[in-house]
């Protein structure tokens, strides 16, 4: 369930009108809605309810603008980070330092030594070098960083290629069968406490079959660390629960996941970690265009919208389907390409798909927009970088500014040597 719903003929965010925000802050931008935000929250943590000692740290990667963080730092949430940039904006939202955990393949020796200033809650570590590395940093500092080894079960969640994390060709982990060994090794040096292990296979997953049977792989390797005398007092079981993109599509629900967690890891005793982002924020947010014009096509219309693959990047990297609608639809229906005025022809949003009926200056929103859609945008072809809304009942505020190509192009040089 969302809040953008049409009343009065006109799409609504809560009590809002989504043409009152074009009028006032322009097109392309993205909006969220807060009772959506924090209505998919509280059903995530209430979906766990069965499974224990849990803790929820939002994956700051799928949306990481300040007002949707403080959102869920005041619903209890605490932060999954990949990078230092994103550490500071967790911390900057009033998310507890003690309640954000570090992923991520590429960690540096600055973002280590970041983490350990900050006094992060866990470090998840992606191999035995970076784990010699923040215990060497640590233990020269007299301290001992908490972490989690994270471990590549080999088990194939069934999404998109490039969102797969946790076949044995992805980078991320180490390879189960010799985490052991990689456990044992990291446990004995100074500098670290090591108290768990970490997995994560996938993002937008339809289905808990994949996500069940990683997690009985987990759960004997938990078996496994215990029986060679070591304490195991975390799990972190990742996130990845897809969210419906198409009407058709029916993804597992927090009640379903949760259900299946606590079934599997009943025996467990330890405190288990999730990392929800799109399930938390795809539907929470759109985003809406205006149409330029409609040119006529060979097998259909092309049309044409203010926004474009630098704003919504997601289809031109992942064929990725976003609903299409009219801010106010007629009731009429047209097949029609929807594309935007980069010169690529992957800046498209939609292959002769059938869809509301719009004409020039129509107003359009993208749905489920709120997960991996601002955070991915760019400047391609010296566009503004997109603005972000929030939405709150009958008011909003701008909580990111347009960015517009002069203010970026300020920040560029030309040496004295080519005047």
């Amino acid at each position: 369930m969302d809040h953008f719903q049409l009343k009065e003929g006109v799409v609504h965010a809560e009590d809002m009108p989504l043409s009152r925000i074009a009028e006032e802050v322009g097109t392309p931008v993205y909006i969220y809605s807060r009772a959506t935000l924090e209505r998919h929250a509280r059903v995530f943590r209430e979906g766990l309810c069965a499974a224990g000692k849990v803790h929820l740290a939002f994956a700051v990667k799928a949306n990481p603008n300040l007002a949707v963080l403080r959102i869920l730092a005041n619903q209890g949430y605490g932060a999954d980070v990949v990078s230092g940039g994103e550490l500071e904006r967790a911390l900057a939202a009033g998310m507890k330092a003690s309640d954000i955990v570090f992923s991520g393949v590429g960690k540096s020796r600055a973002e280590l030594t970041l983490g350990l200033d900050k006094g992060i809650g866990q470090f998840n570590l992606e191999s035995e070098e970076e784990g010699e590395m923040l215990a060497q940093i640590a233990a020269d500092r007299g301290e001992a960083a908490p972490a989690t080894l994270r471990v590549n079960p080999d088990v194939d969640a069934g999404t998109h290629a490039k969102i797969s994390t946790g076949k044995a060709e992805n980078k991320f982990g180490v390879a189960i069968d010799g985490a052991p060994d990689i456990y044992a090794r990291l446990a004995k040096l100074d500098g670290l406490n090591l108290r768990g292990v970490a997995v994560h296979i996938g993002s937008q997953l339809q289905s808990l079959d994949p996500l069940e049977r990683c997690y009985f792989r987990i759960g004997q390797l938990v078996t496994d660390l215990r029986k060679a005398g070591h304490a195991v007092t975390h799990v972190d079981l990742g996130g990845g629960l897809g969210v419906p993109y198409k009407p058709e599509e029916n993804p597992p629900s927090p009640m379903d996941y949760g259900a299946m967690v606590a079934r599997v890891t009943k025996e467990w005793g330890v405190t288990l970690m999730f990392e929800p982002g799109r399930v938390i924020a795809g539907n929470s947010g759109v985003m809406m265009t205006q149409v330029i014009r409609v040119k006529p096509g060979v097998h259909s219309d092309f049309v044409v919208v203010d926004a474009a693959m630098n704003d919504l990047m997601r289809p031109a990297i992942y064929d990725a389907w976003h609903h299409f609608e009219a801010v106010e639809p007629n009731g009429e229906k047209m097949t029609a390409s929807i594309v935007g005025p980069i010169c690529e022809s992957s800046d498209i949003f939609a292959r002769e798909r059938e869809v509301d009926q719009v004409k020039t200056d129509d107003l359009g929103i993208f749905r489920t927009a709120g997960a991996y859609g601002a955070t991915m945008a760019n400047t391609y072809n010296s566009r503004p970088l997109v603005p972000e809304v929030l939405v709150d009942g009958d008011k909003y505020a701008v909580v990111a500014e347009r960015i517009e190509p002069a203010t970026i192009m300020a920040a560029e040089h030309v040496p004295d040597w080519l005047k």
